[in-house]
């Protein structure tokens, strides 16, 4: 036999994983960044409910631990605000399921829960609201229902994942701001609750009724 043997052992293939092309990691640079935009709304719709950022005269440095019922401080919570929290919230649960896949759903409550708490302390100590233990259940709760979308969407997408809920996740983050710029451009503005001081000689024949619609519309 001329032919020479080859002993040498065959290469084996390479142990290193092939780089992943789905959707989730191909997006990630675009998804923080809308992730970014979607924060800065919602500490300013939270804080300071779309107005120029101010610190308060400390009237409204209430803290309410009952959630939901009326104190004596503060009323109840109404369903609208409870409904507008909890629909505010939910993106943040699809963005962080959706950049940290791994993570268990109570760890993103927690982060939620944990970022809502410094939400509600900056209120209290801006006096700019109430920190209200409310905010925080339902706040979380809207996270959870978001991640929970996104649970199930997974099931139903598969690889497509990825792809589709980052353009929800855009579709919604462009309407947040697009709802806040029709607001700031409109004549009816957010004014928190005040004390108003009225001198009785001014009221005159003023019934009762009109000083309290007086007092009570938007600024």
């Amino acid at each position: 036999m001329t032919g020479r043997l080859d002993f040498r052992m065959p290469r084996p293939a390479s142990a290193e994983p092939a780089p992943l092309s789905s959707p989730d990691t191909r997006g990630r640079g675009g998804l923080v960044a809308l992730f970014v935009v979607y924060l800065v709304m919602l500490v300013w719709i939270v804080l300071w409910k779309l107005e120029p950022p101010h610190v308060g005269d400390g009237m409204l440095r209430h803290i309410k631990l009952v959630p939901f019922a009326p104190t004596a401080e503060d009323g109840a919570s109404e369903p609208f605000e409870v409904i507008a929290n909890v629909a505010l919230f939910v993106p943040f649960g699809l963005y962080l399921g959706l950049l940290a896949p791994l993570w268990p759903w109570w760890k993103i409550a927690a982060v939620v829960a944990g970022s809502s708490l410094v939400l509600e302390v900056t209120q209290w100590v801006l006096s700019i609201g109430s920190c209200d233990v409310t905010d925080l259940i339902v706040n979380t709760a809207g996270a959870v229902a978001g991640l929970g979308l996104l649970v199930l969407a997974r099931r139903r997408l598969q690889e497509r994942t990825g792809t589709v809920m980052t353009r929800a996740c855009a579709i919604v983050t462009v309407l947040l701001l697009l709802t806040a710029g029709i607001f700031i451009a409109s004549p009816v503005h957010y004014a928190p609750a005040r004390d108003v001081d009225v001198p009785v000689a001014a009221l005159g024949s003023v019934s009762e009724s009109a000083i309290l619609d007086t007092v009570d519309r938007p600024i």
